[in-house]
């Protein structure tokens, strides 16, 4: 071995990553800037840290040891902020669960989680108590009160009362290793029981350092809430609002009046939001749209945004960056990096060029679109394989599911079950989920391709594409599709849209008119549709 080689590791020159230290260091550094923003609500950086300090103590109190997880049912507000930095630092795992999920699957993730401690929102009450009822363990619980929805206590604690029990001079328990669990976010479990993605404390850290390099995100930025704080840990931005001392706006629900009083009120410059989010803003009526002096920019992911809503974005003065990523990867780990000189194409060229994916994160390791023997496809833009995924910002795995876990990094990459082609330029585009894609008379067809066809037209506010079975073809592509407030247009009228722009047997040859059904993070649900689609 060589002698460079031979140098020990020491306390003095290595340290666990974690994103608990960039609570530490903002509020130690700018203890008096703004860190909080909700309703009539301000708190600084210093406060934040006591209050984060006082609720570790207060979990170790109630007999939370290193390991335990603690579960939180809550909307973006300050309690579900503070509880990102405050559960890791009582050594303990955090799993903030999707407010909109039913009683069973609540029930079904506390009992797999092994929850010890469930802080809820008072508001959810009904939905907590009938969960609780159901599953085996049984969490103490806290209860957020919240003036702006207040609802019946369920434990018999409230939150800021069994936070005045813990200690500001708590000394937060540090990791004994980066590779030690920080949370636990469940997939959607659109085929069967949810699955837990388990994060470490390196990936929390190195992730929430991507969003500020492939964001060039400056220090003291003042971010809105949009993206809900359980989706992927909010794509780890609660711990990079930490690291660079900005201003988190919370907002308890969204929508496009909150969006732009937000704007006009407290200089947001940054939110992340799904397409469906972007379509909001853009559609929101005349009175809710209020001007803005900044630049915003937004962050947007889950489906592919539609050229044409970027277009708008554009024209309309926000400054979109398009990621990609699944719950495995701790949110966006892809992104549609910007070259200069694209600034001076013409828009529609410039949204076509965003609606793409791009390339990996800086900080994970490489991204790659493989056929079923794991060799790298062509870069000939045409070319689909899966998109597979290798570094530190990937899942430790599925807990309690070895089979799984072994099954999705197979091979040293996590295998995402994404589509895409690489384009000549090494950008990735997601053509489809591998479930998702329509096999019509043995072509293949992406239904994210014809749905971005047939949300260009001006009536439609949201669409999904599945297959339908079809005794010639064995299956046809079948639109689901939400019209605009007030819009109308037929259903012949729209497939002769798709004619004019896509090829002929890619086109719907059925629509079905009404709401499409959409997960609280924006994403479409396609499952009940395909279950539709096959009864027609």
């Amino acid at each position: 071995m060589h002698a460079h080689q031979e140098l020990p590791r020491t306390a003095a020159n290595h340290v666990p990553l974690t994103p608990v230290g960039f609570l530490t260091r903002t509020a130690r550094v700018f203890p008096d800037l703004p860190a909080i923003v909700y309703g009539d609500l301000r708190r600084t950086w210093g406060e934040t840290a006591a209050r984060c300090t006082r609720l570790a103590s207060a979990l170790v109190n109630a007999g939370v040891h290193r390991g335990d997880v603690v579960a939180v049912v809550a909307h973006n507000t300050p309690e579900l902020y503070e509880a990102h930095f405050a559960v890791p630092m009582a050594g303990a795992v955090l799993n903030a669960i999707n407010t909109r999920l039913d009683a069973r699957t609540i029930a079904y993730i506390l009992d797999h989680a092994e929850a010890k401690i469930l802080i809820n929102d008072s508001e959810l009450a009904p939905v907590i108590a009938e969960a609780l009822a159901l599953c085996k363990a049984a969490p103490l619980v806290i209860d957020i009160i919240d003036p702006a929805a207040p609802g019946a206590p369920l434990g018999k604690q409230d939150y800021e009362s069994f936070l005045a029990g813990g200690s500001p001079d708590f000394t937060p328990i540090v990791p004994a290793d980066e590779w030690d669990s920080i949370s636990i976010n469940y997939t959607s479990g659109t085929t069967g029981n949810p699955k837990g993605v388990v994060y470490h404390h390196r990936g929390a850290y190195l992730n929430a350092i991507n969003n500020t390099l492939e964001w060039s995100m400056p220090m003291h930025p003042t971010y809105l809430w949009t993206l809900p704080m359980f989706h992927c840990n909010g794509w780890c931005f609660p711990w990079t609002i930490a690291a660079k001392a900005g201003v988190n706006v919370c907002l308890r629900k969204v929508s496009a009046a909150a969006i732009y009083d937000a704007l006009a009120d407290h200089g947001v410059d940054h939110l992340c939001g799904a397409p469906i989010v972007l379509g909001m803003m853009i559609g929101a009526p005349k009175e809710e749209q209020r001007p803005f002096p900044q630049t915003c920019r937004v962050m947007t992911a889950a489906a592919p945004p539609p050229a044409s809503v970027l277009a708008q974005m554009a024209e309309q003065g926000f400054d979109v960056t398009h990621v990609y990523g699944l719950t495995e990867v701790y949110g966006p780990a892809v992104v549609c990096a910007w070259h200069e000189e694209w600034n001076a194409l013409p828009v529609e060229e410039q949204a076509r060029l965003k609606s793409r994916q791009g390339v990996n994160y800086l900080l994970e390791d490489a991204v790659i679109v493989a056929d079923e023997h794991g060799n790298p496809v062509p870069a000939d833009g045409q070319t689909m394989g899966e998109v597979l995924f290798r570094g530190n910002i990937v899942m430790k795995g599925y807990m309690k599911n070895p089979a799984a876990t072994a099954e999705a990094l197979a091979g040293g990459w996590f295998h995402s079950g994404d589509l895409a082609v690489v384009h000549p330029d090494g950008y990735i585009q997601i053509r489809d989920r591998a479930k998702d894609i329509i096999i019509s008379g043995g072509e293949n067809i992406s239904s994210i391709e014809v749905e971005d066809v047939l949300f260009s037209h001006p009536a439609v506010q949201a669409v999904a594409v599945v297959a339908r079975p079809d005794e010639k073809w064995g299956e046809t592509p079948c639109a689901f599709v939400e019209l605009k407030p007030g819009a109308e247009v037929s259903e012949a009228d729209l497939i002769a849209f798709a004619r004019d722009r896509l090829a002929h047997f890619k086109c719907p040859r059925s629509v079905v008119f009404g709401e499409v059904p959409k997960t609280s993070t924006g994403k479409i649900q396609k499952p009940p549709l395909r279950d539709r689609a096959s009864r027609l």
